[in-house]
């Protein structure tokens, strides 16, 4: 009897354990069946992004993220700490902090200020596609780059070691935004003391990464923005942007597939090109065939002041670098004041994809346009003979100068003025060279060169008032 008692209690122990263990098991498959809940504020803006539709002259809509993360992070340098949670109430000081603990796809929104790097490293990266959204205020509810601008713009001290891009992509960023933020590097760059000084510019002309001033670092030679060759595909967007005093290209992208949209920016005081986008899939059709990677938008932008590769002038200079492997489409941008050209088109990428519309050229030292119809050939054309080439669209293009265009007026005159001399001092009768003769040695000489202004520094403020300039040409008001 005893032993039955027995068995019965293990018995109905086992009947209250085994429902309450599948209740247990139950309550874990609904966890993972349960959707992650929206917060109302991105709901909230979701909605709002909904109901605006783009057009040439408006501010675009971003980007759907292919991952289509929910995820909101907020960043302050005023009010943040990196040992915040990132939530509005709780926001990180830095941008790269919230790229580290974001999701692939996540939008951060960054309130005004400097930003560098966590402790000042001087440059930001990303491995993954995030929306960066800023110039946001401090209580993240109204966003003006006028007003409050997020700028990234590292000091000279950051040079010291870390000599890389401000913001590089290096692999996925399918549907990445890069949106009101103001790339700087001009207190980063080292700039002559003595030569190429402009009155009412401040510092001389800039100094390349291979001169070593006497009581700073030296200028690091990297674009402001870049996507580098090994990134994924997919589509990007960078809009309503300002990239000024770069020392390379201001944007720098090898883009393997899916659409690259740079729309309604600012492009001041960047050397060699102020966009330059090429295509990285893979090649097929044989080694004399091209390959179409990908679609580049380049719509509304405002491209001035765009230096050669040194300072004589010889070299690159261009507003748009038309690459290899991209479909272009080049319409309602203001480009003037190139070195050389507003737009280069001698990389043999082919015409059929390429399509120049309704833009307004002016001011370009050598021609609005450079094209190469076949190898060692370079054709330099202005605007209003633009209808003759062969191209898959090239219509309502203008060479004029915009009158509203609100420059800086000492920057302008520097510009307009801008020269290169070489001098050399040789005395084939000196006494150290006629030694050097009587000793069978190569007789020497020296040369000096300047240049009245070369890349010098373009004040970041007066480049935010290029913003809605031209009535339905160039960047807009965002």
């Amino acid at each position: 009897m005893k032993v039955l008692k027995t068995i019965g209690a293990i018995a109905l122990v086992l009947m209250i354990v085994m429902p309450a263990s599948a209740q247990i098991k139950n309550l874990k498959d609904v966890k993972k069946k349960v959707p992650v809940t929206t917060r109302p504020e991105q709901k909230q803006a979701d909605e709002k992004a909904a109901e605006t539709k783009p057009t040439p002259a408006a501010t675009p809509d971003a980007a759907t993220p292919a991952t289509g993360s929910s995820q909101t992070l907020y960043v302050s340098m005023t009010n943040g700490s990196n040992r915040n949670d990132g939530s509005k109430g709780s926001p990180f000081k830095n941008i790269d902090k919230a790229i580290n603990v974001a999701e692939p796809g996540a939008e951060i929104r960054i309130a005004g200020g400097v930003y560098y790097g966590t402790l000042n490293v001087g440059f930001i990266e990303s491995n993954k596609p995030v929306r960066l959204y800023g110039s946001f205020d401090e209580g993240f509810g109204k966003q003006d780059i006028v007003a409050h601008p997020t700028l990234i713009q590292p000091n000279n001290e950051s040079a010291r070691t870390s000599r890389k891009a401000l913001l590089k992509f290096t692999k996925d960023v399918a549907g990445t935004v890069i949106d009101h933020i103001v790339f700087d590097s001009g207190e980063r760059n080292a700039y002559s003391p003595n030569d190429g000084v402009v009155d009412g510019v401040e510092g001389g002309r800039l100094m390349l990464p291979t001169e070593k001033p006497a009581n700073m670092n030296s200028t690091v030679g990297e674009p402001l923005l870049q996507f580098v060759s090994a990134t994924t595909g997919g589509d990007v967007t960078v809009q309503n942007c300002v990239f000024l005093n770069g020392a390379s290209f201001a944007l720098q992208a090898g883009h393997r597939s899916g659409l690259f949209t740079v729309k309604n920016n600012v492009f001041v005081a960047n050397k060699m090109a102020a966009i330059e986008i090429y295509g990285t899939c893979a090649r097929t059709g044989g080694p004399n065939t091209l390959t179409l990677c990908s679609d580049v938008e380049i719509a509304n932008n405002t491209i001035l002041f765009s230096w050669s590769r040194l300072k004589d002038f010889l070299d690159m200079g261009y507003g748009v670098r038309i690459m290899t492997g991209c479909q272009y489409n080049i319409h309602h941008n203001v480009i003037g004041a190139s070195i050389l050209a507003g737009i280069d088109h001698t990389r043999f990428n082919n015409n059929e994809w390429i399509s120049i519309d309704h833009n307004i050229f002016f001011v370009n030292k050598d021609k609005d346009l450079h094209y190469s119809p076949a190898s060692n050939t370079r054709i330099r054309i202005d605007a209003q003979d633009f209808d003759d080439l062969e191209v898959a669209s090239v219509t309502g293009n203008k060479n004029e100068i915009p009158a509203g265009l609100k420059v800086n007026k000492a920057y302008l005159e520097g510009y307009l003025g801008a020269r290169y001399s070489e001098t050399v001092d040789y005395d084939p009768n000196s006494p150290a060279n006629q030694w050097r003769a009587a000793m069978g040695m190569n007789k020497q000489g020296t040369i000096s060169s300047s240049a009245t202004m070369f890349a010098n520094k373009y004040p970041w403020r007066d480049a935010l008032n290029l913003f809605g300039n031209v009535p339905g040409y160039g960047a807009q008001k965002p």
